[in-house]
């Protein structure tokens, strides 16, 4: 496995993971954080889309996470969604502030500036980019975009120029989406895996478990090893988070790239390994200190 890649999930935080990847049955003071932990290098922080973390919560995570775990955080939907008026001075700093305890721990990744499908490369859209920037630059930032535009030289160019990094994703495949690739336009290498759930994805009432409701069969991910190897090879950093959340198949599908990339048995929770027996192919037989299945 390239020692330069870490691997984990988008959020942590689904009540649908309940009895699949956490216990059922949870000891007083269980923490879901320092459980993901114990499987994953890394952690996609989602909520951080939906409202700025506060540095207090910020820096508790650090306290629940081994020294060596790494967060990356959504940038808030208010300067990718929300386009229509400039942001403060103030609304920035609030979210900048939010991350410094990660920052100053030299734990923080990146910050993923992700975009819908509407956002097409033009002139709109680099200038709106340039003043994410102007404010934001200070930070590892890395853009989703995922209309297929942005693949073209200019764009590619464009990116690379002002030092934004580009997140390789997978997602339901069309003439119009950005195709899975293993391109890197700065130093981080990002990839995320959205299932390919094509109904429900163009589904404008499809909810957000019904959207992202997709395991990938292994060969599917044997697709990805070869791109992850590649980017790994052109950036300094890469990270690999799977967001097909619904009923724990993220994880499920994170630990069977960190198999693949590491070319052996990984360590696979209980609860995980009875909803998911294919998982049986990669568990060790060791479970981690103090796992005891449903009774952790």
């Amino acid at each position: 496995m390239p020692a330069n890649v870490l691997v984990g999930t988008s959020g942590w935080s689904y009540p649908d993971w309940e009895g699949v990847f956490y216990p059922s049955r949870k000891p007083r003071g269980f923490d879901e954080l320092a459980y993901l932990a114990r499987y994953f290098g890394c952690v996609e922080v989602n909520s951080s889309f939906y409202r700025p973390p506060t540095a207090r919560m910020t820096a508790s995570w650090l306290g629940r996470t081994p020294h060596e775990f790494e967060f990356t955080f959504k940038l808030h939907q208010r300067f990718t969604h929300q386009r229509q008026e400039p942001w403060t001075a103030a609304e920035a700093a609030e979210y900048k502030t939010g991350l410094e305890p990660v920052r100053e721990a030299g734990r923080l990744g990146a910050v993923l500036v992700q975009f819908p499908w509407s956002f097409r490369a033009d002139d709109a859209a680099f200038k709106h980019l340039e003043a994410v920037k102007r404010d934001f630059g200070d930070l590892p930032l890395v853009v989703e975009v995922r209309h297929v535009s942005w693949t073209s030289p200019h764009a590619v160019r464009f990116l690379k120029d002002n030092g934004l990094g580009f997140a390789d994703i997978d997602q339901p495949a069309s003439r119009s989406a950005v195709p899975p690739m293993s391109l890197v336009t700065s130093p981080i290498g990002y990839v995320r895996l959205h299932g390919r759930n094509r109904e429900a994805w163009l589904k404008p009432e499809a909810g957000r478990d019904e959207r992202y409701n997709y395991l990938y069969r292994e060969e599917e991910l044997k697709e990805w090893i070869g791109r992850i190897h590649e980017i790994a090879r052109a950036s300094a950093k890469t990270y690999v988070f799977t967001n097909n959340h619904y009923r724990g198949q993220a994880p499920a599908n994170a630990l069977q790239i960190l198999s693949q990339l590491r070319g052996g048995p990984v360590s696979v929770p209980a609860p995980l390994l009875k909803e998911f027996p294919v998982l049986s192919a990669i568990a060790s037989e060791a479970l981690p200190p103090g796992e005891q299945g449903e009774l952790f």
